[in-house]
């Protein structure tokens, strides 16, 4: 009997040193991988204090030997933050709101209605994401020239009112998936209709998934630099992508100013990260209501 408890407790304490290992071997990875996207942002902001002498120094130090504050009023004499901003938003707003509402509905019509082929047509839009937007680029440029709509926003907002995207739709859907229909069905019963369904009881439950759409939406037309390129021409319309641009000379690059304006533009997207988080990480998981 005491030979089987002390196997028993051998048995169990191997198992517990088992995993106590294999936690070790996962906290060492997420840290690494923690590491790897953390650097890139240390360099940039340790570059944005230093001179472009000592940023070309080699070795590269890792921090600076002064720490020179004045190169952000400097890249704000080049870098006009303001106005970038303020054009940026411009079509990034219009497109959160877009590809949101579109998406939303796409959505919906694939998790809770049925029509024919809905799986074929399903396969299709996921499908739709293996083609390269860079094929499209010249016969979309060609039409929005002969409509007359260059060096203007409409050709960067108005797709965003087309559909919202392949992964948005995909990831709203199976989201969407995770709500009981019954509450569809009461809904039914009591007169509701789509529309009534969707904004009335849906959108409350879709708030994590939708706030994780925004945000990718928001980090996908912040960065966006073709488009405006391809597009805008007037530089009183440029957006911030556009503006880091101009630091980048056929001569030279004016690193520490480029560095610094660097930092300016990345901070509305931590901002708006930060107070979305918990709701991104949620949605992301796809945690919702089990039937």
């Amino acid at each position: 009997m005491e030979l089987k408890i002390e196997a028993a407790a051998k048995g169990i304490k191997y198992k517990k040193n088992k995993e106590d290992r294999i936690n070790i071997f996962i906290t060492v990875l997420v840290i690494l991988g923690a590491m790897l996207v953390l650097f890139p942002i240390f360099w940039m902001i340790r570059t944005s204090f230093m001179t472009n002498l000592e940023i070309n120094t080699y070795p590269p130090a890792l921090f600076p030997k002064k720490w020179l504050f004045s190169n952000y009023p400097e890249a704000m004499k080049t870098f006009k933050f303001l106005l970038y901003l303020k054009n940026t938003l411009s079509i990034v707003i219009p497109a959160i709101v877009g590809v949101i509402v579109t998406s939303c509905f796409a959505a919906y019509a694939f998790a809770r209605l049925d029509f024919k082929f809905k799986s074929f047509w399903f396969s299709l839009v996921i499908g739709s994401m293996l083609m390269p937007g860079a094929i499209t680029i010249i016969p979309i440029f060609i039409m929005w020239s002969k409509l007359g709509f260059t060096n203007s926003y409409v050709p960067l907002i108005v797709p965003a009112f087309l559909g919202g995207g392949a992964f948005n739709i995909f990831l709203i859907r199976q989201f969407m998936m995770t709500i009981p229909k019954e509450l569809d069905e009461a809904a039914t019963i009591d007169g509701a209709g789509h529309l009534q369904i969707i904004f009335g009881i849906l959108l409350p439950l879709l708030k994590p998934v939708l706030i994780s759409v925004g945000l990718f939406t928001f980090i996908l037309y912040w960065n966006d630099l073709l488009g405006p390129v391809i597009y805008v021409n007037d530089q009183d319309k440029q957006t911030i992508s556009q503006g880091l641009a101009t630091f980048k000379g056929g001569f030279g690059t004016n690193w520490k100013s480029l560095m610094a304006a660097s930092c300016l533009a990345s901070v509305p997207a931590v901002i708006l990260y930060l107070f979305g988080q918990k709701y991104f990480i949620e949605g992301i998981v796809l945690t919702g209501l089990k039937s």
